[in-house]
């Protein structure tokens, strides 16, 4: 018998959890099941089976992979001196998440399952240690690149690096939320507003 190469394992995979991602934005999660994403995907229930044996994990597959690509746009702004501005940095993650690689290819439809995703964390414990550890993750990310920003002299110190860290993560929270309601919210919007707010200047008033 030949042997599967790698290549088609993982086009096989792409496959699968693009459906389910189409099927997830189009229907919601719970009302999804797993022949809805058989047929979306035009595979067998074996073929299916293999790579994903229940919904819970093909969520759990989709999250990690966002995770994924935040991750490594982080690794990406620490190997660079100066680290790239948070207006910069954000709008690349999210050109990475919304743009370039959509599962599904719709933007506003996988916002949408991103938000699906926050809400399905309240009653599935797995789900939600899986999101909790990505969260964490991210949160440390940003917490370093805080760091590089105040030794490259483009922060001041006097605010916790975590406060810094949260704020951001949830301004792209909410940009991927404006996306899931509303549609067709650029990337660029979302740059431009936070180098106009970089911009500001702290003044006491006496």
């Amino acid at each position: 018998m030949a042997r599967v190469s790698q290549a088609h394992l993982d086009a096989r995979r792409r496959q699968i959890v693009d459906a389910a991602a189409r099927c997830f934005a189009r229907n919601g999660f719970h009302a999804t099941s797993m022949q809805d994403i058989l047929r979306e995907s035009e595979l067998s229930a074996g073929a299916v089976y293999r790579y994903f044996p229940s919904k819970e994990e093909l969520v759990e597959s989709i999250a990690a992979e966002a995770f994924t690509g935040i991750r490594a746009a982080f690794e990406d702004a620490a190997r660079t001196t100066p680290p790239p501005t948070p207006d910069v940095l954000i709008g690349r993650v999210m050109r990475r998440m919304l743009v370039d690689e959509v599962p599904g290819g719709d933007r506003q439809a996988f916002a949408r399952l991103v938000v699906q995703v926050w809400t399905e964390t309240l009653r599935n414990e797995r789900l939600a240690a899986a999101l909790g550890e990505g969260y964490a993750g991210m949160r440390a990310a940003w917490a370093t690149l805080v760091h590089a920003y105040r030794d490259a002299g483009l922060m001041e110190s006097q605010v916790d690096a975590d406060h810094v860290a949260r704020t951001l993560i949830a301004t792209a929270q909410g940009f991927i939320a404006q996306q899931a309601l509303f549609g067709d919210v650029r990337v660029e919007i979302l740059e431009d507003g936070l180098r106009a707010l970089m911009s500001m200047r702290n003044s006491k008033i006496s």
